[in-house]
């Protein structure tokens, strides 16, 4: 396919010059950042020099209700069939700054809470600095594929003394689509322990047939518990513009969210808020061409890891744009293999151990692999780890 998503140019990263490689040093390629190499949707583009045209960059302000709100909550409603409660809507900068104000207003210090491991690290990291113990739901693997931990969830949670479950789906790092039981089961533990659930489905737009999003506040009465987290910010490789939505479904949170200084939280720029609209509103045709792409280049990792002389035990990501790989009978050994990759083969990948900090769960033989680029530019990435020996 030529077009937006095949423009990578190969010799430029060989040289170590790309995208999203900064100072790289010469001649070494980079798949461990979370955004894409493949632009922004052209009504995005066009959004945002308008405004630049116009010189536009005061105080965002519009008459009635946030624009940004609306676009979320017919988003939600026409493409994952959920229809958000009126009025519990309300933007943020990220996801990370909505769990962070969610910890401080859902849990005290030295309160558990649950996530399931492996998981992306600066939520890790802002759990652990909140002064909040991390409750790992380790994610196993066999081989069907990657599943949430089986046995008695409420009893681990009332054990662990949790007060908030943070749920990613689709997961990060596995790629992993929790199904309506798996959901409902954590639904059903965090109704029996009054628990508040953050729900992270920022790469709920990027799933893989015949696989289906299914928004956790969809789940039975889980909405009056759930804070549903979301932005365009991944779908539409505009992570740097940093606008989210957070639908806040608990009443004493709202409440207490409501009842803070108008300022607390900042507020996301017009820019922001624009690219935002042209996004969600005029950029599906874009994403579907984009979701052609990752379709294509997963099932290009999957023969790939299919075809190796070692078992990667590997299984393609129902959902996002990243590969989790174990390196354990590699020939580059089973430690820190994104360190020494980079060294043998000049591929830089996100080290396992990172998405397991500040935990007892074991990934270090792990490493995370960014696929949303040229297909091109994955075949040099996927040759070059192949043969990389110590």
């Amino acid at each position: 396919m030529s077009g937006p998503f095949e423009t990578i140019d190969v010799e430029r990263l060989r040289s170590g010059h790309g995208v999203k490689w900064g100072s790289l040093p010469p001649g070494t390629i980079g798949a461990w950042v979370a955004d894409m190499d493949f632009g922004i949707p052209p009504a995005v583009r066009e959004s945002l020099l308008e405004v630049t045209d116009r010189a536009d960059f005061g105080y965002p302000y519009w008459p009635g209700e946030d624009p940004v709100v609306a676009a979320f909550e017919e988003r939600m409603a026409a493409r994952h069939g959920w229809r958000p409660r009126p009025g519990r809507a309300r933007v943020f900068t990220d996801l990370l700054q909505i769990l962070q104000v969610m910890i401080e207003y859902a849990t005290a210090p030295g309160d558990g809470v649950a996530i399931h491991v492996p998981a992306y690290p600066p939520f890790l990291a802002s759990i652990a600095r909140a002064g909040r113990r991390i409750v790992p739901l380790p994610m196993t693997g066999d081989a069907t594929g990657w599943h949430p931990p089986a046995g008695d969830l409420t009893a681990l949670l009332r054990e662990q003394g949790c007060r908030l479950l943070v749920l990613v789906n689709p997961h990060n790092p596995t790629g992993r689509v929790l199904t309506s039981d798996e959901l409902r089961a954590c639904a059903d533990a965090a109704e029996e322990l009054d628990l508040v659930v953050l729900a992270d489905e920022i790469h709920a737009d990027l799933v893989f047939a015949p696989h289906r999003h299914v928004p956790f506040a969809s789940v039975g009465t889980a909405a009056a518990r759930t804070v549903t987290a979301t932005s365009a910010t991944k779908a539409f490789n505009i992570a740097g513009l940093r606008c989210a939505v957070a639908h806040v479904g608990p009443d004493r949170l709202h409440d207490a969210l409501a009842a803070a200084p108008l300022d607390f939280f900042g507020t996301p720029s017009t820019l922001s808020r624009v690219a935002t609209l042209a996004a969600w509103r005029r950029s599906d045709g874009w994403l579907a061409e984009l979701t052609r792409t990752l379709e294509r280049n997963r099932r290009l990792i999957e023969e790939w890891a299919a075809g190796l002389p070692w078992d990667a035990r590997y299984h393609s990501p129902q959902g996002t744009y990243l590969s989790w790989f174990d390196f354990t009978d590699s020939p580059i050994g089973g430690r820190a293999p994104a360190a020494r990759l980079e060294r043998l083969a000049r591929v830089k990948l996100s080290e396992g151990a990172e998405f397991a900090q500040n935990t007892a769960v074991d990934t270090a033989a792990f490493a995370r692999l960014n696929f949303a680029t040229s297909t091109a530019t994955l075949t040099e990435i996927l040759d070059r780890l192949a043969a990389a020996r110590e």
